[in-house]
């Protein structure tokens, strides 16, 4: 069965750079891309109490033009790659992006969004934007990858999956992972962050399921101590230069200080890495 990809596109520099990321990620796999863009009618929000529809003409000219921006850029895309594994799908929507999102995921049972790390209005100062982050934290039924602006693809080699070995790991949560590893012949770095170095009888337990789960796969083990989660991530990261961070995204785990003010003054404005968050 094809896999089956979100990307939502605003029509910026970033969300097109993230469009060419996906495609050479998946460029061996076939696959159906759906691209989606959510547009606005001039004088209308989606929180007015009379919300236009199709008929009225404001919100056909803006529909019309979204269509005209997505039939461009699968057009652009396919001079990036013209690749006949790959078969494109386009979807206009005036609603709230994440409501798009999640409609468009349980129709199409979504495999992957793609995303940017900040989209037409995007600050500078800001490495992860609000809807990035949004779609990281909120959508639970499929991974969420967000790629930094002007990253080009390079063969991935090492993913980094930063733990602290306190919660048990289930197989459905690491699949995608492992899917993407196994496509690339890449490693996974297992990278622990903890006050102490010496893992309790929980941490060894789980620590041990971890390796059953990754046992077909190349993994590694690597232990930082006395360090933020914030600092040990971007410092492991930066000085073996590698491809890719992946993690667990649940409720008590460290999410929150990885999208930390703190981190994102860390990184500086060159996020370089991309960041697959796994439900």
């Amino acid at each position: 069965m094809n896999k089956r990809i979100l990307i939502p596109t605003d029509f910026s520099k970033n969300a097109l750079n993230a469009a060419r990321y996906a495609l050479d990620l998946y460029e061996k796999q076939n696959c159906d891309f759906y691209f989606l863009n959510v547009f606005h009618v001039n004088g209308y929000t989606t929180d007015n109490l009379s919300i236009p529809e199709p008929g009225n003409t404001a919100y056909d000219t803006a529909k019309e033009a979204s269509e005209a921006s997505l039939g461009k850029l699968l057009e652009v895309l396919k001079l990036h790659s013209d690749n006949p594994k790959h078969h494109f799908h386009t979807l206009s929507s005036f609603n709230f992006l994440s409501e798009a999102m999640k409609d468009l995921i349980a129709k199409k049972v979504i495999n992957l969004v793609v995303m940017g790390t900040h989209g037409a209005t995007g600050s500078k100062a800001v490495i992860f934007g609000s809807n990035t982050v949004k779609a990281m934290e909120k959508i639970n039924a499929c991974p969420v990858l967000a790629v930094p602006e002007d990253l080009r693809f390079a063969p991935l080699n090492e993913i980094v999956f930063p733990t602290d070995f306190k919660s048990s790991f289930k197989h459905k949560e690491l699949n995608y992972l492992i899917d993407i590893v196994r496509m690339h012949s890449a490693t996974v770095c297992i990278l622990y962050i903890g006050k102490e170095e010496e893992l309790t009888a929980i941490q060894q337990e789980n620590k041990l399921h971890l390796e059953t789960l990754f046992s077909t796969i190349a993994y590694t083990f690597h232990t930082l101590t006395d360090i933020t989660i914030a600092k040990g991530i971007t410092t492991f990261v930066d000085s073996r230069d590698s491809d890719m961070i992946a993690f667990i995204n649940r409720k008590h785990f460290f999410f929150d200080s990885i999208f930390s003010k703190p981190l994102v003054k860390e990184i500086g404005y060159n996020a370089i890495t991309p960041i697959l968050a796994l439900h």
